[in-house]
């Protein structure tokens, strides 16, 4: 009969007892918050969510556990926490005996206040699991290293061959490292991280490819500029609003009606312009496509192709709200401008307002329709012709190529 070897089980343990005094605060530095949520919470979210992490369990100061349950007590899946001891040391290896005890077999230790481990990263660290009991993120140093004394004064210059930045992550294989800890807890030796104790256990450690942005937050300026970070990155994924103008104008020729914003004028002339000359939508279409970086209406709608003569110019407008929905964006509002001294627009506002969202896709609410003269100023003013200018507020998501 052939025995039935039990699958993995892996376990995340946050390491969030220390009292991060280099980071100031009123509160240790795993409890301030990043763009409105604690860095605790943050950092324990990257495990939950990922799918290969069984449990998550999080050592604690003695006399953090009010900070604990408001920083990540809406967090389902967390099992209860542990309290940690005097040092790093002993935190871990309290937390790792907790885990011995729920039949764990290989766990990730983490810095409370490394919130941003990627999935990627993780994924290395566990598959690198595969093939060692132990396992460390770690970035290859690329600034040059250089050696002082007491009296700040440089000595030498370090090379740079083979040095790697140590990170969190760092997984085990867990027998391995508690065996490790437990031997270390009455060695004389400081250790700064358990792969330290892990090479003191002669454990062989294998690197990984880490993350530089997978920073530790240590001083007061490293949380100020994470909390920017991510408060850009929220900006960002909820999308961004873009403007764009427009402007257009036709002069009058022989007609009998003029087209404006989407609606038949009665008039004693007409604009003169390759399509029907809606002054008014041509420039709601510059303004919409200006908005999206896509272009003028000339580029798409170009007054020498002979399949525009005369053509309606909702034709234009529509084209251009749907090139902003082809991006996952809407229209927010439409602000129109009309430059004349006659037809009087007044009474045909809100006609153009309803035809102009119904070509747009939007609501009437969303579209602007105001009118002024020249004062008899300039060609407009001697009655020439009609100008218009528009603008347009759109929204669209954040793309990597808009950066």
């Amino acid at each position: 009969m052939t025995e039935t070897i039990p699958s993995p089980r892996f376990a995340a343990l946050i390491v969030a007892a220390g009292r991060g005094v280099r980071a100031g605060g009123e509160v240790p530095k795993q409890y301030r918050k990043l763009a409105g949520q604690a860095i605790l919470e943050r950092t324990t979210a990257r495990f939950l969510s990922h799918p290969r992490i069984d449990e998550v369990l999080v050592v604690i100061h003695a006399d953090d556990a009010a900070l604990y349950e408001a920083a990540v007590g809406g967090q389902p899946g967390l099992l209860p926490f542990v309290t940690g001891g005097a040092t790093r040391q002993e935190s871990v290896r309290r937390g790792l005996e907790a885990l011995a005890e729920r039949g764990i077999t290989h766990v990730l230790i983490h810095d409370a206040v490394r919130p941003f481990a990627s999935p990627a990263l993780i994924d290395r660290v566990i598959d690198g699991l595969a093939a060692s009991d132990a396992v460390l993120a770690a970035s290859p140093v690329t600034d040059t290293l250089k050696r002082a004394d007491a009296g700040a004064i440089v000595s030498g210059t370090v090379s740079r061959d083979n040095l790697h930045a140590a990170e969190t992550p760092q997984g085990f294989r867990l027998a391995a490292i508690l065996d490790a800890h437990r031997r270390a807890a009455s060695a004389p030796e400081h250790f700064t991280d358990d792969a330290g104790i892990a090479e003191w256990a002669g454990i062989p450690v294998r690197l990984v490819l880490g993350e530089r942005s997978n920073i530790k937050l240590t001083l007061p300026e490293d949380i100020e500029v994470a909390d920017t970070r991510l408060r850009m990155e929220e900006q960002l994924r909820a999308g961004e609003t873009r403007v764009g103008t427009g402007y257009d104008v036709h002069s009058f020729t022989e007609g009998s009606s003029v087209w404006l914003g989407g609606v038949e004028i009665p008039h004693d002339r007409k604009l003169s312009g390759h399509s029907d000359a809606d002054v008014a939508l041509h420039a709601l279409t510059d303004a919409v496509l200006g908005a999206i970086a896509d272009g003028d209406i000339g580029d798409h709608f170009p007054p020498s192709d002979p399949q525009w003569r005369g053509a309606s110019s909702d034709r234009f407008l529509a084209f251009a709200a749907e090139r902003v929905r082809a991006r996952g964006g809407v229209i927010v509002n439409l602000d129109l401008a009309i430059i004349a001294e006659e037809p009087r627009i007044g009474p045909h506002r809100d006609a153009m307002r309803a035809r102009i969202a119904e070509i747009a896709g939007i609501g009437a609410g969303r579209v602007g329709v105001k009118a002024t003269t020249n004062e008899k100023m300039g060609f407009i003013g001697r009655g020439e012709g009609i100008a218009a200018i528009a603008t347009a507020a759109i929204r669209l998501p954040f793309t990597e190529e808009d950066a």
